[in-house]
């Protein structure tokens, strides 16, 4: 079955942010460590790891033996950046000596688990809402 050129643009799309999300995170790490919460573990590696990750799902993404893969790790990515996501907001943390709006912090609450459907759906793991069932392989 054919992808729609919605998934595709959506698949494209995602996979663009994630690409550049990965690169800013090992170009300019300072952001991110800022609000990784104080729990996380040598929080340097796991920003740098945490960027290549997401630099290896989104070039999953465009692979099709790799896809399906790719949109179940960034979905498990997106779900365990969550923490710092809520940190940020949680303890008004500044970024480049900034603080962020509780317009932008709630955007990005409610974004998060539109990003986590976002990368299943594109990847061909689920379809839901749009069919119910995948069919059996």
């Amino acid at each position: 079955m054919q992808d729609s050129k919605a998934k595709i643009f959506w698949r494209i799309l995602l996979a663009l942010f994630y690409l550049l999300a990965g690169i800013a995170h090992l170009r300019a790490p300072s952001g991110f460590l800022a609000i990784t919460p104080r729990w996380v573990p040598y929080p340097e590696f796991v920003i740098a790891f945490t960027g290549m990750a997401e630099i290896a799902g989104a070039l999953g993404l465009m692979i099709p033996r790799l896809r399906y893969a790719a949109g179940i790790g960034l979905a498990l990515y997106a779900l365990c950046v969550w923490p710092a996501n809520i940190n940020h907001m949680v303890n008004n943390i500044e970024v480049a000596g900034r603080a962020a709006s509780m317009w932008y912090h709630g955007l990005r609450m409610i974004a998060q688990p539109v990003i986590i459907w976002l990368a299943l759906w594109v990847a061909g793991v689920t379809r839901w809402p749009f069919k119910r069932k995948l069919p059996a392989d």
